[in-house]
């Protein structure tokens, strides 16, 4: 199946959190969707690798995902190395999307900074004819995407574009709240440890950042990517007007 949008997220969630807005819109739009996870997320304090599991196939379904695949990296430790990067072109050569959407390129999180390099160098490589790759004993053409683009986390970076998702917002935290071993859930049986992404406080963090990231072009809510790439343009019939 080829994809028009592929989003890497090194963990369960980070798609969730960072680009599920930008996703929804573009399968409204009749785009061809999917989400690779890398890790399981399997070192998170809460839950553990079957939990996440689950919890990224129900939030998959809300998402309406083409496909979501996880190529089990080794959480924390993985590297970017041939193995990995040729995991990645396998994917690429798959699927053959003519975006991606991958990890902030600089976070809070070690795991984020280091999957946005990866997958940036897999995708370049990937369009390298000699590197040679099989899935499901095939041999693999050569596919470069158009654009990679990085979504923000953690840190406030400052985008160099932002999408309007303010019609899907609600079920972008849907699929946020699908992973409840990792997010604010009140229940009275909770007895997992307490943590930094589990707080009432970060889940508000997320939907603020939404909203200013909205409040820039004018709109309810928004996300936010960075590109190296040049971005060029047709027309501008296109453009989001901000009345100032």
């Amino acid at each position: 199946m080829k994809l028009d949008l592929l989003a890497f997220g090194v963990h369960p969630d980070d798609i969730e959190l960072s680009c599920a807005g930008t996703l929804l819109v573009e399968k409204n739009n009749g785009k061809k969707v999917g989400v690779i996870d890398l890790t399981l997320g399997e070192l998170g304090t809460r839950g553990n690798a079957a939990t996440r599991k689950y919890e990224a196939e129900k939030s998959a379904k809300i998402l309406g995902l083409d496909v979501r695949e996880n190529l089990k990296m080794a959480d924390g430790f993985f590297e970017n190395n041939e193995t990995n990067k040729k995991k990645i072109i396998t994917v690429l050569r798959k699927y053959q999307p003519e975006i991606i959407l991958c990890n902030a390129i600089d976070d809070r999180h070690p795991d984020h900074g280091r999957s946005a390099q990866l997958v940036n160098d897999a995708a370049f490589l990937s369009g390298l004819i000699k590197i040679k790759t099989k899935d499901d004993g095939k041999s693999q053409q050569a596919w470069r995407p158009k654009y990679v683009f990085n979504y923000i986390q953690d840190l406030y970076l400052h985008p160099n574009f932002v999408i309007d998702i303010s019609v899907f917002f609600e079920t972008k935290l849907q699929a946020i709240e699908a992973f409840e071993s990792q997010f604010y859930r009140p229940k009275a049986n909770d007895k997992e440890p307490q943590t930094y992404i589990s707080s009432p406080e970060f889940l508000e963090s997320v939907i603020n950042r939404s909203k200013m990231f909205g409040r820039m072009i004018g709109v309810k809510y928004a996300e936010g990517f960075i590109s190296k790439k040049m971005i060029g343009m047709k027309s501008f019939d296109r453009l989001i007007q901000k009345n100032i």
